[in-house]
C-alpha cells in the first residue's frame, strides 16, 4: 500500500504549542487559544494527514476565567494526553506576562469522552509555564513544567522541575526535582516526557518562540535524572535558513502509533513578507525515527521542517470540509467560531432573539480586556474573503457595528456602520496600527436608514480591501489596499502569540446595549 502524504501546516492559522495523543486508533491534537474563548482547540484525525477541528475543551467560566487578562495572555501551551479511559488536560492561565514577573497558575481538567463534558479544573501549581502531566508505565503520573526565576541577575528561564501528581488526592505530591538546565540555545521551555527501551525522554522547546526556536532531546534512565543532552540537538530547527517556507519550527510533542511509527508535532510560522506571520503560528508534524544510539532524529536525516511528509501505514480518513458559509439558523454557535475572553451568553449575542440572525447587543471598545461583543474565526489562508450582512440602526456616535479583522486590542481594522451628527447613518474605517487610533482612513459614506448592508473584506497577503454593498447592488470598494502586516506576531516591539481574525463585532459606548443584526457570515480560501 503507497503511503499517504502529509502536507504542512497541518492546522493552518493560529494554532500554536501542539500537544498530540492517541487513543487506540484515534489521534487528537491540543492547541494553545490565549485570550479567545472557548479555551483550548481540540482536531481530531484517524491518520495524522487529515484534521477536523472537533471541540474544545474549557466551554465554563468555571474553568476558565479571562475577562481582565491581557493580550496574549489566558491560555499557554496546553498538555493534552490519555491514560487508562481517561483524557488528561493541563493548561495555564496567564495572568501577567510583562515585565519581571509572570503570573502562571497551572490547572487540570479530565474527561473520559474527548467532547466533555469536562471537569472542573484542580489547581496545581504556578511556579512557571508550559506544563505537562506524564504518566509512567508504572502508574505514577509526573508534572513537568518549566521553572520561571524573576530575579535581576538569574536566567529567567531556570530549567525543568519534576514533580508527582496524586490522581487520588487531585493534587502534587513530594518534593520538585530540577531536573534540566536545558542547552546553551537557552530559553528552556516546552517540556515533555516519554519512556521508550529504558529511558526517559526529556523533549524541550529551545531558543524562543520566533526564528531561533528549536526542539531539542535529552534522556536518562531514572525520572529524576541527571538527564543526558543528545550530542545532535536540535533536533529540529528552521534557525538560520530563511528560505524555508515553514519557520520558527519548535515546541515538539511526540505520538507513538498504533502502527508502530513516531512523529512530532510542532508549531511553524509562514510570514507574509519578510518576518511578519500574520497567519500567527501554527501546527506541522514531521516523521521521526529512534537512532541505533537510541536517540531522537528526524527520519529524513536533517533537522529542518519539511512541508511534505510521509504519511504512517494507515488507511485514509478524510473529513467533509468545513461550511464556507453560516446563516445563524443554528440554536448555538458553530465549533469555528471563538470570542474575547469571556464566553457567549444570551446578554450581548443571541442567536434565538431573531430566527437566522446573530444579534450582538454592543458592549465594550476595541480596547477592553473585559466585556468585547466580538465573535470571530480565525484567517487560515493568506488569501481569502470574507463577508457579511448587517442591519443596524446607530442613534448616537458612540454605536458602531460591522466587519473587524482582528489581531489584539492594539492592532485592527474595522469597517464599521455607526451614526454621525451631520451624515447620520454612516458607514467608515477605523484600524488601530500598534494602539494608534485612526477613522479618517476615508470619507464616511451616508446610508439610508432602514437600510441593511453587506461588508467584505479581501485579504492578499499583507494587503486588506474593502468593499460595502446596497439592496445588493454590486459590490463597491470603500477606503486604500490597508497594508495589514501589522497584525502579525512580529510587529510590536514586545512579543505576542497569537494570529489574525476575521468576524463581526458591536459596541454601545454609551452603556445601552444597542443591538445588530447579522444575517449571516461567509468566508473562503485560495490557499
Amino acid at each position: 500500500m503507497s503511503r499517504n502524504l502529509i502536507q504542512n501546516p497541518i492546522l493552518r492559522g493560529f494554532h500554536p504549542d501542539p500537544s498530540i495523543c492517541r487513543a487506540g486508533e484515534d489521534y487528537y491534537i491540543a492547541t494553545s487559544t490565549f485570550e479567545w474563548f472557548p479555551g483550548v482547540r481540540i482536531h481530531h484525525s484517524r491518520d495524522l494527514v487529515h484534521w477536523r477541528l472537533l471541540t474544545h475543551a474549557l466551554t465554563r467560566k468555571s474553568q476558565l476565567d479571562m475577562e481582565g487578562d491581557l493580550d496574549s495572555g489566558g491560555v499557554w501551551a496546553p498538555c493534552l494526553s490519555y491514560d487508562n479511559g481517561i483524557f488528561y488536560l493541563i493548561y495555564t492561565d496567564v495572568k501577567s506576562r510583562q515585565g519581571a514577573f509572570k503570573d502562571t497558575p497551572n490547572y487540570l481538567v479530565t474527561a473520559r469522552n474527548i467532547e466533555g463534558p469536562w471537569s472542573e479544573p484542580v489547581y496545581l501549581n504556578s511556579s512557571g509555564f508550559d506544563p505537562s502531566l506524564f504518566h509512567d508505565p508504572d502508574g505514577r503520573k509526573w508534572l513537568v513544567n518549566m521553572l520561571w526565576d524573576h530575579r535581576t541577575d538569574k536566567n529567567s528561564f531556570a530549567g525543568i522541575v519534576l514533580q508527582e501528581y496524586s490522581a487520588e488526592l487531585k493534587r502534587l505530591i513530594g518534593p520538585v526535582y530540577p531536573i534540566y538546565k536545558g542547552t546553551a540555545l537557552g530559553l528552556t521551555e516546552g517540556p515533555h516526557l516519554y519512556r521508550k527501551d529504558g529511558w526517559y525522554y526529556l523533549i524541550t522547546a529551545e531558543g524562543g518562540t520566533q526564528y531561533n526556536h528549536a526542539v531539542t532531546v535529552a534522556r536518562s534512565q531514572n525520572i529524576e535524572g541527571p538527564y543526558e543532552t543528545g550530542p545532535h540537538n536540535p533536533v529540529l530547527t528552521s534557525a538560520g535558513d530563511n528560505g524555508l517556507e515553514l519557520q520558527k519550527a519548535g515546541h515538539g510533542c511526540l505520538v507513538h502509533t498504533h502502527t508502530d511509527e513516531w512523529y512530532m508535532v510542532h508549531l511553524c510560522g509562514r510570514p507574509v513578507k519578510e518576518k511578519y506571520c500574520n497567519l500567527g503560528r501554527e501546527t506541522a508534524i514531521q516523521r521521526c525515527v529512534f537512532t541505533e544510539e537510541a536517540w531522537l532524529a528526524l527520519a529524513d536525516g536533517t533537522n529542518r521542517p519539511s512541508v511534505t511528509v510521509e504519511g504512517p501505514d494507515i488507511p485514509a480518513h478524510p473529513f467533509p470540509a468545513a461550511a464556507e458559509r453560516d446563516d445563524f439558523d443554528a440554536p448555538e454557535l458553530d465549533v469555528r467560531w471563538s470570542t474575547l475572553r469571556v464566553p457567549a451568553d444570551e446578554s450581548w449575542l443571541s442567536l434565538k432573539e431573531r430566527q437566522g440572525f446573530l444579534r450582538l447587543r454592543g458592549r465594550e471598545s476595541m480596547s477592553s480586556l473585559h466585556r468585547q461583543s466580538l465573535v470571530a474565526l480565525r484567517q487560515q489562508a493568506f488569501c481569502c474573503s470574507a463577508e457579511t450582512e448587517l442591519e443596524f440602526e446607530p442613534e448616537h456616535f458612540q454605536q458602531m457595528a460591522g466587519l473587524i479583522v482582528y489581531y489584539d486590542t492594539k492592532d485592527y481594522e474595522y469597517l464599521r456602520i455607526t451614526h454621525d451628527e451631520v451624515l447620520g447613518k454612516c458607514l467608515g474605517i477605523v484600524r488601530s496600527v500598534d494602539g494608534v487610533y485612526d477613522d479618517s482612513v476615508c470619507a464616511q459614506i451616508p446610508l439610508a436608514p432602514g437600510s441593511s448592508c453587506r461588508l467584505k473584506v479581501v485579504i492578499q497577503r499583507e494587503f486588506a480591501q474593502f468593499y460595502y454593498s446596497v439592496h445588493n447592488t454590486s459590490w463597491e470598494k470603500i477606503g486604500p489596499d490597508l497594508d495589514i502586516y501589522h497584525l502579525s506576531d512580529d510587529f510590536p516591539a514586545y512579543i505576542r502569540f497569537t494570529g489574525t481574525f476575521i468576524g463581526m463585532c458591536a459596541q454601545d459606548l454609551s452603556g445601552t446595549f444597542h443591538a445588530a443584526d447579522f444575517d449571516y457570515f461567509e468566508y473562503k480560501e485560495c490557499l
